[in-house]
């Protein structure tokens, strides 16, 4: 009868350290799915606020002055492009970087960094004798571009 009741706590013993072992795996893979979810969240919570300078540019009409803020706003940025189209410059200027905006949205290569030289300046913005002058109380429309990864690339203002 000891060998019995031996043999008994033995196995109950190890059924409950089978139970406690299952019970960990099954938290620790529903933490794991918790955690992966809250990554993506995350990663897109910051996504969204990388983007979120650009968004009042973005098919909106803004002023002269907010065309030079941004001029001056984005001019460290690296991999970045504003072109400002004018009354005078019906053409329109690029500055920092040329974005490829010729091919179709959507298509190779829009929204690219092209190896020509941008022409404006935020000086020549400014003067009122230069064919790039940006008019502070002017109304611009302005759009934003993205790559085909889906980066914001650039910005174009056109005046109306």
């Amino acid at each position: 009868m000891n060998n019995a009741s031996t043999a008994l706590k033995v196995s109950a013993g190890i059924f409950l350290t089978i139970a406690l072992i299952t019970i960990v795996v099954v938290l620790f893979i529903s933490a794991q799915e918790a955690t992966k979810s809250a990554q993506n969240n995350f990663a897109d919570i910051q996504t969204e606020m990388s983007q979120a300078s650009f968004t009042v540019y973005d098919n909106t009409t803004v002023s002269g002055s907010q065309v030079l803020n941004a001029l001056r706003k984005f001019q460290d940025k690296g991999q970045f492009g504003v072109e400002v189209k004018t009354g005078k410059n019906t053409t329109g200027s690029w500055y920092f970087k040329n974005i490829n905006t010729i091919v179709p949205a959507g298509s190779s290569g829009y929204g690219s960094v092209t190896t020509t030289s941008p022409g404006g300046s935020i000086a020549s913005a400014s003067n009122e004798s230069e064919m790039d002058y940006v008019n502070p109380s002017g109304k611009f429309e302005a759009n934003v571009i993205k790559d085909n990864s889906n980066v914001i690339r650039g910005i174009t203002f056109k005046q109306k």
